[in-house]
């Protein structure tokens, strides 16, 4: 199979670059970056997936390259809305092409998301908090929303506590989504990291995976690429395939 990397010169493509470079079943087809032509350098290294790794405000413009210059992608740029995910799925109809896209690829990550949204019909209090590297410029993580979005599934609303509270600094409880509480910390020392945290009477649980070299997102990127390749469909997240 062979492999496109967008975004190589980034920390995480170019762990995906040498990954790919190392793997006995992929063949680097090409290490792309900022002032390449994507859809020229797909098509000319016939490229058959375009595994991307940039920033979310070019993430459409980058699915629709890689589709229309007949590769399939893997995705780990976050970003995407519903609307985003409808008109992806009408770029796979026209093109044959398949796209895959997770807000994270490792997979002991997607299990603790599974743990989580188990755990969340049980306790009526959730908070959620991220860890990431300090040149992480989106906050909160998708991994966090998406953990979020699964554990509202199971409980519709919950609990934020007395209505009476007084913010001593405003914003100090972090975002809310449904009730759940989400906080994003960004400094050196991190990759990612995620912990959920469930509360109710007398008692709290914490669910929490840490990823300490970014080696640990090849695996769950090599699934995806491999289930991937050969279908015409639209995959989000990598819980779908494990």
């Amino acid at each position: 199979m062979r492999v496109a990397v967008n975004g190589a010169k980034g920390k995480m493509g170019q762990t995906v670059v040498e990954f790919v470079q190392n793997h006995s079943s992929l063949e680097l087809a090409a290490a792309i970056d900022l002032g390449d032509d994507l859809a020229a350098e797909v098509k000319n290294n016939s490229a058959d997936i375009v595994v991307d790794f940039t920033r979310p405000e070019v993430r459409m413009e980058t699915v629709k390259s890689t589709l229309f210059s007949g590769a399939s992608a893997v995705v780990g740029t976050t970003g995407f809305t519903p609307e985003d995910l409808d008109t992806i799925k009408g770029w796979i109809k026209e093109t044959g092409k398949g796209c895959f896209i997770a807000p994270n690829f490792i997979v002991g990550n997607v299990l603790m998301q599974q743990f989580a949204k188990q755990a969340a019909r049980y306790y009526e209090y959730a908070e959620i908090i991220e860890y990431h590297h300090q040149q992480k410029v989106d906050f909160p993580s998708g991994t966090a929303v998406k953990t979020a979005e699964l554990m509202s599934e199971e409980r519709e609303k919950f609990n934020i506590g007395t209505n009476d509270q007084v913010a001593n600094i405003e914003g100090s409880r972090g975002g809310d989504y449904k009730g759940i509480k989400l906080h994003a910390v960004r400094m050196p020392g991190f990759v990612a990291s995620q912990e959920v945290i469930l509360g109710d009477s007398g008692q709290y649980m914490t669910i929490r995976h840490d990823s300490i070299e970014r080696t640990s997102y090849m695996p769950g990127i090599l699934m995806a690429s491999e289930y991937i390749h050969d279908k015409a469909e639209l995959v989000y997240g990598l819980e779908h395939i494990l």
